[in-house]
């Protein structure tokens, strides 16, 4: 169900601010003047057990959101399945759900944007029906190889061998995960003439053409997830590289200009955000939209996460990016920033100008997020899902989870709460000193980064035959620690190639483990920024999206009759000018509440992840500025303004922008999504929280600096023991 949350209150300078402006009011000029006001955004998240909506204001805030579980069908070992049906399904009922809670008029919903796990879609390229991509392939609805999906290992290690130029750009080698591997397994095990009809998809490009009816794909899902060169990488013309594809058997693919996998890259291929139509007539209506809606190029989950999280303010002082923001234009400003989203499994996305090359990382991918600049994702395989294995494995699982119910707290906050009870009862230095002597490597799923072997397990060494609930709390504490010691892995991996991260913008609700934000920040020696939105920040960074793509559709002067005319729909549908008397509604509707005392906070937001300086999210009235307001956010950069652009400008963002040219090769959205992007970001993220790592001469950060030498040792001394044993095994057979 549909929920609405409340929105946290105002600082008393805020609330002073926005009374001052009820006192003036200027209720004619209001929605002519600003008509972002009068605009939503639908965010559109498939993760890989749900469906998820939601709908934003022009200010970031969050009305309303909707959930709707999917299915995953495994099928048997490493066979791992969905239903593009079943999931666009559950899409349509969590947006109308949303636009219904939130008592939007739908003409009022301006942009939409999309974003999934980077699985594989198989449709039949004349009907776009589903095609059965499982073990036996006589189900339809099985037509998306999930990304978890492991089938491929055979087919990974072939195209691996090859050493060719494309896997330099994803950190060396592909991974089981990616998508040209299952397209090979299909090739391999498919009946000749059902393999021949199919054509296939990233879920994100799937999404966006089942919405607009257009096969534009984007450069995120190709880029990342198959293999794909932008043009002018390597010498890159087309994208797709046909030596590539035809030296591991894939040549069928390169037919028609690589058709299958979304024609010439050079010519429809799109960044984050970038307009790709907008809805169709049916889509609209199975959504509860209308063809005024813009849909945005979409984004593989995680890479909603950073657009969702980079661009949070906070109350402490990043200095290390204050020159960033200082010498940088634009989407230049989120280098320096990593991203990690946490979910079942983890993903760490940093941005760069130049390419930067990591062993085990996968990128750097170009175009991904903005025109010429590069990101690089690693990443851990299980995060959430290793901490709900460790918990579900332990004979005191069922005494944990009646406990917990019990005190009606979480299991992990249980757990937390657990061992400082331990740390007094032990008479023990610290809580991470509770598990001194307990060493746990957890890849139980192999390793995606930065080692990228996926013949990695988990290890232990130092359990007992406890079985008690104080040593399920230990063995998790030692989990959460693992977690920790392999993103500064990770982390260093990448530093020592050439990246300057400076601080970790988290997402996704293992934020609301204190525990382990404490073990992330002294294990990485970098702050551990948590936002506002910490369980729905990718879903949150998709609405953006689609937020950017309308901006984008609007100010395209070779679209100018079009956009007059969905326009002019709008303008019909506006509701009276208000007076003064329905300021204090506007201002409720906005999810601010100008009554004294009055204030819930929103479950979508942990009471101690906003910051305490005062920065909001945005401001419901932008109309006025008075100089305290300024003060107040002096560095938030103006939302784009919505006049169309006619001729160069000279900011920089517009610097580009040359309608003169005999050849227009790219439309204004191409030029300014990056720029836009990083606007929209700024104004709508809003503030986070910051933990802090200790000091250098902590006692815990001495002790975790010595059982991470441990951790590398124990996962070089894996290694080295199944090499051993693997040249025995030779030698026997």
């Amino acid at each position: 169900m549909a929920r609405r949350p409340s929105h946290s209150s105002l600082s008393l300078l805020q609330k002073q601010l926005i009374e001052e402006q009820a006192e003036n009011y200027d209720h004619q000029n209001l929605l002519k003047n600003h008509p972002e006001l009068n605009q939503y955004y639908v965010g559109v998240d498939v993760g890989t057990g749900s469906a998820r909506a939601c709908i934003i204001d022009s200010t970031g805030n969050i009305l309303a959101m909707s959930e709707r579980a999917i299915i995953k069908e495994i099928l048997k070992p490493n066979f791992i399945t969905q239903s593009s049906t079943e999931i666009w399904n559950a899409i349509c009922h969590c947006v109308k759900s949303v636009v219904r809670e939130s008592e939007i008029d739908p003409y009022k919903v301006h942009g939409i944007g999309f974003d999934a796990t980077c699985s594989l879609v198989v449709v039949d390229e004349n009907t776009g029906a589903p095609v059965g991509a499982g073990s036996d392939f006589t189900n339809d609805n099985q037509n998306i190889i999930l990304w978890m999906d492991h089938r491929a290992m055979d087919e990974t290690a072939k195209i691996n061998s090859t050493n060719h130029k494309v896997l330099k750009y994803v950190g060396g080698q592909m991974s089981v995960e990616m998508e040209i591997p299952k397209i090979k397994w299909l090739k391999d095990h498919m009946a000749k003439e059902t393999y021949g009809k199919c054509e296939f998809y990233d879920l994100p490009d799937y999404l966006t053409f089942k919405a607009t009816n257009q096969k534009n794909r984007s450069f995120c899902s190709t880029v990342c997830k198959q293999g794909l060169l932008p043009p002018g990488v390597e010498g890159s013309i087309k994208g797709w590289s046909q030596d590539f594809l035809t030296e591991i058997g894939l040549e069928d693919l390169t037919a028609n200009d690589f058709q299958k996998l979304g024609g010439d890259a050079s010519k429809t291929f799109k960044s984050a955000g970038e307009v790709v139509g907008v809805l169709s007539p049916e889509s609209a209506l199975q959504l509860g939209l209308t063809t005024n809606c813009v849909v945005g190029s979409g984004v593989i989950d995680a890479y909603a996460g950073w657009v969702g999280t980079v661009a949070a303010k906070t109350d402490f002082d990043l200095d290390p990016l204050v020159h960033l923001d200082n010498n940088e234009k634009g989407i230049a400003k989120a280098t320096g920033r990593l991203a990690a989203v946490a979910g079942t499994s983890t993903c760490h996305i940093a941005m760069t100008k130049d390419p930067v090359f990591v062993n085990g990382v996968w990128g750097p991918y170009r175009d991904v997020m903005a025109k010429d600049f590069w990101l690089a994702e690693g990443g851990q395989s299980c995060t959430g899902a290793l901490l709900a294995h460790v918990l579900s494995t332990h004979p005191a699982f069922t005494e944990l989870a009646t406990q917990s119910d019990t005190a009606n707290v979480s299991r992990f906050d249980f757990l937390n709460s657990r061992l400082e009870i331990l740390t007094a009862q032990k008479g023990a230095r610290s809580v991470v000193a509770l598990a001194k002597h307990l060493f746990f490597y957890g890849d139980y799923h192999g390793n995606r980064s930065p080692i990228a072997d996926p013949n990695m397990r988990a290890a232990i060494i130092g359990q007992s035959m406890d079985n008690s609930i104080d040593d399920l709390a230990i063995l998790y504490l030692a989990s959460c620690e693992f977690i920790a010691q392999q993103t500064r892995q990770i982390v260093e991996k990448m530093c020592a190639s050439g990246h300057e991260i400076k601080a970790i913008f988290m997402s996704g609700g293992q934020c609301r483990n204190g525990l382990l934000m404490r073990l992330l920040a002294d294990c990485t020696n970098l702050p551990i920024v948590i936002p506002r939105y910490i369980d729905s920040a990718v879903v949150f960074g998709s609405a953006l999206l689609g937020a950017v793509a309308s901006k984008c559709y609007d100010k395209d002067p070779f679209k100018k009759s079009t956009n007059a005319e969905r326009r002019a729909s709008l303008t019909e549908e506006q509701p009276p000018l208000p007076t003064k008397s329905h300021f204090a509604q506007f201002a409720k509707a906005a999810g601010y509440d100008l009554n004294e005392g009055a204030h819930s906070p929103s479950p979508y937001t942990m009471p101690t992840a906003s910051s305490t300086s005062g920065v909001s999210s945005g401001f419901p009235f932008p109309h006025v500025t008075p100089a305290s307001q300024m003060a107040l956010n002096k560095k938030t950069s103006a939302i784009a303004e919505e006049e169309e652009v006619t001729s160069p400008k000279t900011s920089t963002s517009n610097e580009a922008l040359s309608f003169n040219s005999v050849n227009h090769q790219k439309s204004v959205s191409d030029l300014l999504a990056g720029d836009l992007l990083w606007d929209v970001m700024y104004n709508l993220t809003g503030a986070g929280k910051v933990v802090k790592p200790n000091s250098s001469d902590h006692p815990d950060r001495k002790l975790l600096n010595a059982k991470y030498e441990i951790f590398l040792d124990m996962a070089k001394t894996q290694r080295d023991y199944r090499t051993k044993v693997d040249e025995l095994e030779k030698q026997n057979a």
